[in-house]
Formats: structure tokens, sequence, C-alpha cells
């Protein structure tokens, strides 16, 4: 009988495939291909976390708030670069760059320096208005920087059409958020710089009054007391910003300068004495901050430099000031400082060297005998100096310069050409000003003597005419 096998219920034999251990093959290649390229490092692994996590705007604002917080503003000013960088359409981002970007040019030393820094807060102010054109609170810091633009061009007329502007946008923030605090701060500043005092002290004690938590309203506060001579409540107010945000050294120079003033006006010897101390102590923590946050900052040593030379103590004020050009020895505006230290100290030839890099420039030789008063030495590195340009505050440059070279010319040594120059660049821009016509005209009165001398056999004993005595 024949038995048939069984029949397999369950599993089939398998039976080999050409197609299917074609395409095994391929994976094997395809993988081992795969595998040398990530050893080489052309394609990166897949399952490898990014080197770098991307960051939010967030992320950076926070980090920008925490420096500013702290004091650093150039770095503030770097996260929310960083932050628009990232999302460009992000209006907060921007007004908070223009808002830190203004305080910042309060740190600069030089009218180009400030320009240059306002003009990006105005840059980056602008962008958040065309962002959110209806948000109060950046049409409120986009009047805060006009209003400080204003302060910083060299023309009436740019001056009042920055201020009309800065008031209309403070009007505007207000209109869209008649509660808005900063908005009525910075209204009351602009306020102030219209020379409309009363309006500014009714503002601004509303705003203290519905919001004193704020920095910017007791800054505020403090510049409207201090542009009504009440010196003494300015202080205090400075003194409520600082506590609120202690790490600004702008604040504290503040402070310290409403000291400086009330030391000028009391003639009182030990009452003065006492003042000027507490501005220098003012001014040495702003120093000391800087220092802690290795901050190379200017400003402190020249705050102190202005205060010893008030006192009359010039050679503690050169030291201080040549200090603030160790920090920054391109400055022309800090060379300039030097000069007039060394005018006031009657170091006239000393002068000459140190306003010359103020007014036209020097190379990195000239900057050392500014400083030295001898060529760069081993250790001494000289830098070329960039000359600021004639404005309101390099003016006393000018014509210190202008009337130390008319003073010392003389027949044998005549500087006369030079000076001329220089005083008539003074006269042609700041004639009307009685005090400073007056000092070209004795300049330039002494450099017609020197003429008339050397057009005649020059005299051998010939004495120049004593210097003028240009405005603190």
């Amino acid at each position: 009988m024949n038995v048939m096998s069984r029949r397999p219920l369950f599993h089939q034999k398998r039976r080999s495939n050409l197609y299917r251990v074609f395409v095994l093959v391929l994976f094997i290649l395809v993988g081992a291909w795969f595998t040398n390229q990530v050893n080489k490092g052309a394609i990166t692994h897949p399952f490898l976390p990014t080197p770098t996590p991307t960051r939010t705007v967030r992320s950076f604002a926070l980090e920008g708030e925490a420096s500013f917080a702290v004091g650093k503003l150039e770095d503030a000013i770097t996260a929310y670069q960083e932050a628009v960088r990232v999302d460009a359409t992000n209006p907060e981002a921007w007004a908070k760059l223009a808002r830190i970007q203004t305080y910042s040019s309060n740190l600069l030393t030089t009218d180009a320096q400030r320009q240059k820094r306002l003009q990006e807060a105005l840059d980056s102010i602008n962008q958040a208005i065309a962002l959110a054109p209806d948000d109060s609170t950046v049409h409120a810091i986009r009047a805060f920087v006009l209003d400080w633009n204003a302060s910083a061009v060299t023309t009436e007329d740019e001056k009042q059409s920055l201020l009309i502007q800065a008031e209309q946008a403070a009007v505007r923030a207000l209109t869209l958020d008649p509660h808005n605090v900063l908005a009525q701060a910075f209204y009351a500043e602009i306020l102030v710089d219209q020379q409309k005092w009363s309006q500014a002290e009714q503002v601004i004690l509303q705003a203290v009054q519905r919001d004193p938590s704020l920095m910017d309203v007791h800054r505020v506060h403090a510049y409207v007391l201090e542009s009504t001579g009440s010196y003494l409540q300015a202080i205090e107010a400075y003194k409520q910003a600082i506590r609120i945000n202690p790490n600004l050294t702008f604040l504290y120079i503040s402070v310290g300068v409403n000291y400086r003033r009330l030391a000028f006006e009391s003639t009182v010897k030990s009452e003065r004495d006492d003042l000027y101390e507490t501005a220098m102590e003012y001014f040495a923590q702003a120093a000391k901050l800087n220092k802690q946050l290795e901050i190379k900052d200017p400003i402190p040593y020249i705050a102190i430099a202005k205060t010893y030379s008030q006192q009359g103590d010039f050679f503690a004020a050169a030291l201080n000031i040549k200090k603030a050009l160790e920090f920054d020895p391109a400055n022309a505006d800090i060379h300039g400082q030097l000069g007039i230290i060394y005018f006031k100290s009657r170091n006239y030839e000393g002068s000459i060297p140190a306003l010359k890099c103020a007014v036209r420039g020097c190379t990195a030789n000239e900057s050392c005998q500014a400083r030295f008063g001898s060529d760069c030495g081993a250790n001494q590195i000289g830098v070329d100096v960039q000359a600021q340009a004639l404005s309101p505050r390099t003016v006393v440059y000018y014509y210190t310069y202008g009337s130390v070279l008319a003073a010392l010319s003389r027949p044998q040594q005549n500087y006369c050409p030079e000076a001329v120059v220089v005083l008539g660049q003074v006269r042609a821009d700041f004639g009307g000003d009685p005090t400073i016509a007056s000092i070209v005209d004795a300049g330039e009165q002494i450099c017609f003597s020197v003429a008339q001398a050397l057009a005649q056999t020059p005299t051998p004993y010939f004495t120049p005419t004593p210097l003028p005595t240009p405005r603190p």
C-alpha cells in the first residue's frame, strides 16, 4: 500500500529567491558605504545632537536684561543684537535694544562716538515702530531716543527739529496709553530740554506717584530737579534710581556731579571740602564698579580729574586724566582735557601737544609727547589720534589751543600762522558768544603784534601779551 507523505500544515520549506538575495546584498553594500562616509566625516551621524543648540529670542533677551542689570551695557547690546538677528520681526527686542543703546551713549566721551551710538539707537527704534506702529511703549522709547539725539547734534535747527519729533512721539505714546508711566517720564525729560520746567515737574511727579519702581522715572525726576537748581533733591532722586539698579555707573557719576556743583557754589570752606570729598566717593564707587565688572571706562577718572582741577590740585587732576587715557589712548577728547589741566596749572608749553591732539589730531609719537612729555619710550605705546570737529563741546579746546599758540609766539619762534587759522575757525562758528569773541580778539591781537615786530627789526626781548583765560 502506498502511503503518501504528510503535508506540511504549518510551514513550508524555504526556497532560494534570487531577487531577495539581490536586495539583501544591495542593503549590505549601501550600509557599508554609509558607515564609511560617517567615519570619514562626510556625513554627520543622524542621531548625534546638534553641536550648538539654537537659542531663542527670549534666551537672548533674558541675557540682555541680565547684562543691563549688572551694568554691562555693551554685553546687553550684543545680546539684543543677537535677539533681533534671530527674529528681526520682534518689535519688543528692537525697542529694548534702542533704549540700552541710548543709555550707553552716556558712557562715551567724544561727540563722534555719541552721535554714532545714538544714530544706531534711532535706527533700532525705527525698526520697532515699523513693526508695531500702535505700541505705546515703542513710541515712548522713540521719544527718549529722539530727545537724546537732540542733545548730540551741532546746530540749533537740528536740535529743535528732533525735540519736536520727540514730543510728538511722547504724545502719541500717551494717546495710545494714557497710563504709560515710561512715556510720562520721557515726556518730562523732553519738556526740560524744551525749557518747559513747570510742565515737566507736573508730568514727572505724576509718573513717580503712579509707579516708583522704575529706574527711568527716578532718573528723569532727578534730571528735572537738577535743571531747576535743586541739587540736593536731585541727589536723592538719583540715589533712589541707584537703589533700584545699583550697577549703572552713570547714575553714580550724576550724583557726584551734583555734589561737585554744590561744592562749587558753597562759600564755607569746611562745607565745600566735605562736598568735594563726597563727590569723589561717588566717582570712586563708579570706578570700583567698573573694575569689578572688568569694564575699562575712562569716565569715572575724568570726573575725578575735573574735581581735583576745580579744587586747584592740578597734579592729581593730571594723574587721573592720564589714567583715563590708559583706557582709551586714542581719545581726542581726553587729550583735550589733559591740555586744559596743563593750561590751568600754567604749564603752557606742555598743554600744546595735548591740545593739538584734540584739535588737529596727532601721530603716535606726538601722543606720547602729550602724555609723557617726551617721545615714546620702551614701555610707552603711542597711538594715532583723530581730531575732533569744532562743536559746542570742543570749542574750549580750540580757543585754548589758539590762545596758547598766540601767547607763546615771538619773532624768533612764531606759532601765529597756526593760531590765526584756529582762532578764525572759532570766530566763524562761535563769534556770537561775547566771552569766546573776547578770547579770540586777544589772541588775534597778540599775533598782530608779532606780525608788526617781524615787519621791523626783531626785538630780542619781545614779551608776548599775557594769556587770556578761557572759560572753565
